[in-house]
């Protein structure tokens, strides 16, 4: 639902990654339907599921995915490229995400003289900057330590708090007991876990 808060756990080789490349509109349900935003995205043509991907869904990847010759703020500025957004906004809402994800000062380095946690943080600022309605992340404190593990959950509970639906999944405990709601993914089978 809008606003929800929910991690998927499961063993490996479960459907974790099949089921967050579904929400996130790689990949297609080989049955049944999913609506993201009312849309029926299964029967939907490319171009409408490029559009929603876009436009609607940010992503934040264990390995973070940022290109290394590319300065920060340029690695944030990327998605807008693809999501709609007017020329003249792109740079103030880059700025504006990394003020969010406090990296204001680290916009003119690149991701290789970053720690692993700010590298996250961008990752999330790049996911955010075009105003998602879902942020699908995928073992997104899988490569970092305790330390920055909680400073990323805390800017999820942040985003979660300002109204942003988060799906993540992860192996972690921890990561999972952050979400308000928690189901886990096993034998082809989803199953709401007791909170």
């Amino acid at each position: 639902d809008p606003g929800e808060y929910v991690s998927i756990i499961g063993p490996s080789g479960s459907g974790k990654s099949t089921l967050l490349n579904i929400l996130g509109l790689l990949d297609r349900p080989t049955s049944g339907e999913y609506l993201l935003d009312g849309v029926p995205t299964g029967s939907a043509s490319e171009s409408v599921r490029s559009g929603l991907r876009g436009g609607r869904i940010g992503f934040v990847f264990q390995s973070f995915h940022l290109l290394p010759r590319r300065s920060v703020l340029d690695n944030v500025l990327l998605p807008m490229l693809y999501s709609g957004v007017p020329r003249g906004e792109r740079e103030e809402r880059a700025r504006t995400a990394l003020e969010r994800v406090h990296l204001t000062h680290r916009t003119t380095f690149h991701p290789t003289t970053l720690s692993g946690g700010e590298r996250q943080r961008v990752a999330v600022a790049r996911a955010i900057v075009a105003a998602p309605h879902l942020l699908l992340a995928d073992e997104p404190t899988g490569n970092l330590d305790s330390t920055n593990s909680a400073e990323v959950m805390d800017l999820f509970d942040e985003l979660h708090g300002d109204g942003l639906t988060l799906a993540v999944i992860t192996h972690d405990p921890v990561v999972s007991a952050r979400a308000q709601r928690r189901v886990r993914i096993a034998d082809g089978r989803l199953e709401e876990l007791d909170r």
